[in-house]
């Protein structure tokens, strides 16, 4: 079932409750006050009677005719007048008698001062009346013909104006349930016109205030989100190609030329070397495209524990050292550390790792001593590492730039690269929930900033 029918019909069944509790209401309150008229209506018609016959000393056969004259006599009031030791003093028809007196029932009266109850369809009353001294009990009955024909009246009214009600609340139901989801199928149609070759569509947010505005919001900037991934996989494949393609056609260049022309033993181990030169640049290219690929990945999919960061340096620089022996990596500590927890993160250390490889490297790769510094220094409750160079230095308009894959900037010309380091690292920083800046002045040096909450 459809939303716009749930909705239709969600609204009909509250509203037509409503309406039906409402109608009992009515019901029930009208049939009460009925009720409670008609046995006013008896004492009022038996205290009459008494009065004529107890003080205007009307004789009871003139009474009765009075009562036997009546064109309704079977829903009249039937009044009879008792003395309290049960002796019948008055009864309107004597030969009916719809109500059959006891004395048990004139006990009741006596000691309840009037009691109503029902005798099949007849109402009736009882009541104690004082009089000139004397106490007398009188019962009066009746069938509320006309109450109850109004009674009927008013439940088939309210039962056909329940059902037209309906009618009309459905078709209102529908109207609203049209309005409230029209802003949904508008957005339906927008979406089926927007592909993988027109993400820049977006959909109308409305008034920009309300649910459906907000729904339109969120949807666009997913869409946003989309896009840029689908910008950043068409330039990650385009950069790919390009950095795939120099090694592997320099190389390919370089043995054909080996193999095509006769060489001695020294320009062949020449030849080999850039081939085996270009099939490292091939390997670290590949490394790092892996390494970009776990660091995209979403947080829950990779496993975090507590680390230390000290431990973790120190892994770093000696793997670095071992990739290249001519570069140089100092570990500071400027502040002693009084609790390990201070240096400890909850972290991936094999990311953590490859990203505090990027910086130091680096920094030895644009300094003309090969030389980085780490610097580490906490505070209450973070973890600051610094790495310093005294290099060529960044110039200030390509900063916003270098943590963007497979940027490369001017100082290229300097040492080789794929550009895809800073931006992983930046990438493990982010998903370490911690920041990374960069601080450069040219021939001066650089200096990034890594700063982790620590434990």
């Amino acid at each position: 079932m459809s939303i716009r029918k749930k909705l239709t019909l969600l609204f009909t069944a509250i509203i037509a409750g409503l309406l039906l509790l409402f109608a009992l209401v009515i019901y029930f309150s009208f049939s009460e006050n009925r009720e409670e008229q008609y046995y006013s209506l008896l004492r009022h018609t038996a205290i009459t009677k008494a009065n004529l016959l107890l003080d205007a000393k009307i004789p009871p056969s003139v009474l009765q005719l009075i009562y036997h004259q009546s064109g309704n006599t079977l829903f009249q009031e039937e009044v009879a007048i008792y003395d309290t030791a049960f002796h019948l003093l008055y009864h309107d028809a004597v030969e009916i008698d719809q109500v059959k007196e006891t004395q048990k029932m004139i006990d009741d009266i006596i000691r309840n001062k009037e009691i109503t109850f029902y005798q099949g369809s007849l109402q009736v009353v009882g009541i104690l009346y004082h009089h000139n001294n004397n106490d007398y009990v009188i019962t009066a009955a009746a069938n509320d013909q006309y109450g109850y024909a109004k009674l009927r009246s008013l439940k088939y009214n309210l039962i056909i104006s329940f059902f037209v009600a309906i009618i009309f609340i459905f078709l209102a139901g529908r109207f609203i349930a049209n309005k409230a989801l029209q802003p949904v199928a508008d957005m339906v149609d927008k979406v089926e016109e927007i592909t993988a070759t027109n993400l820049d569509l977006r959909i109308s947010e409305g008034n920009g205030k309300d649910e459906m505005a907000e729904l339109a919001i969120t949807f666009n900037e997913m869409l946003n989100r989309l896009e840029k991934s689908f910008d950043a996989q068409k330039e990650f494949v385009s950069n790919i190609s390009h950095e795939l393609r120099t090694p592997l056609t320099a190389m390919l260049a370089e043995l054909q030329l080996t193999v095509n022309n006769q060489r001695t033993n020294e320009e062949y181990k020449q030849s080999i070397h850039h081939a085996i030169s270009d099939a490292q640049k091939l390997v670290r290219l590949s490394n790092g495209l892996l390494d970009l690929a776990k660091a995209n990945y979403d947080q829950t999919e990779i496993t975090f524990k507590e680390l230390r960061l000290d431990e973790i340096l120190l892994d770093a620089r000696n793997d670095v050292l071992h990739n290249q022996h001519g570069y140089k990596v100092n570990i500071i500590f400027e502040t002693e550390i009084e609790n390990d927890d201070f240096i400890s993160v909850k972290g991936n250390e094999y990311l953590l790792k490859v990203a505090f490889m990027n910086l130091m490297e680096n920094g030895c790769k644009f300094s003309e001593e090969n030389k980085s510094t780490v610097a580490i220094t906490y505070y209450k409750d973070k973890t600051i590492l610094r790495f310093q160079d005294n290099g060529i230095g960044i110039d200030e308009k390509e900063v916003p730039h270098i943590f963007t894959s497979f940027y490369r900037g001017e100082n290229k010309k300097y040492a080789g690269g794929n550009g895809i380091g800073l931006s992983l690292t930046k990438k493990i920083i982010d998903l370490h929930k911690g920041t990374l800046s960069v601080a450069s002045e040219i021939n001066k040096g650089t200096t990034f900033t890594v700063e982790l909450i620590h434990l």
